[in-house]
């Protein structure tokens, strides 16, 4: 979930810019933005200062990336067979979208290439957004009903649940890196805003 730049240092400025929150039928969904300062007048400067404040990944900097947070209130309840069951599960999923945010105003040739190039981060990174909600709809669909025998306590039923738990977070995690070698390739689409911004092609 991390457009990979050209490993700099330096230190991300993150400000909060929009918030907004959805209740879905099952629990209540929550996107927000928060942004970190760059500087600079043309593509290669933005660039350069994307490189040298992005948030810090595995390989150096990032140009945008996208976190989550989530978090259930689970129903579990005593069978009269003496087993447990999970009858409800209501998520509540906040994704944070971290993206760049020059700190002036740009000139007139500079903002036509940037608004183009932020345009399609966000659309990178809101695919991200996507996988995390089809993670929890598959955590839904293969965790509620689970039951478990001879589990008066409603214990068991707990262990039970963790190999779906672990499996849909694997799926999300494996999804998310093949789209960004996908994104990121040569020629692919996070190479053509990168090109862009910087060269106008």
């Amino acid at each position: 979930m991390k457009a990979t730049v050209t490993a700099f240092w330096g230190v991300a400025v993150l400000l909060v810019m929009m918030f907004s929150s959805q209740a879905l039928a099952a629990g209540e969904f929550i996107e927000r933005v928060e942004t970190y300062a760059i500087s600079g007048q043309s593509g290669i400067e933005l660039y350069r200062s994307i490189g040298e404040r992005g948030p810090k990944s595995s390989v150096g900097r990032a140009i945008a990336h996208t976190t989550f947070k989530l978090t259930w209130r689970r129903n579990y309840q005593p069978q009269g067979d003496g087993s447990c069951k999970l009858v409800s599960a209501i998520p509540r999923l906040i994704i944070t979208y971290t993206l760049p945010k020059p700190t002036g105003s740009l000139p007139p040739e500079t903002k036509r290439r940037w608004d183009v190039f932020l345009e399609g981060i966000k659309r990178h990174e809101q695919v991200h957004g996507v996988h995390m909600k089809e993670m929890v709809a598959e955590i839904e669909a293969n965790t509620i009903g689970v039951a478990a025998p001879d589990d008066p306590g409603c214990q068991k039923v707990r262990q039970h649940i963790q190999a779906p738990l672990g499996a849909a977070s694997m799926r999300q995690r494996q999804r998310s890196r093949d789209f960004d070698r996908q994104e990121m390739a040569s020629g692919a689409n996070m190479h053509r805003l990168v090109l862009g911004l910087v060269n106008g092609e």
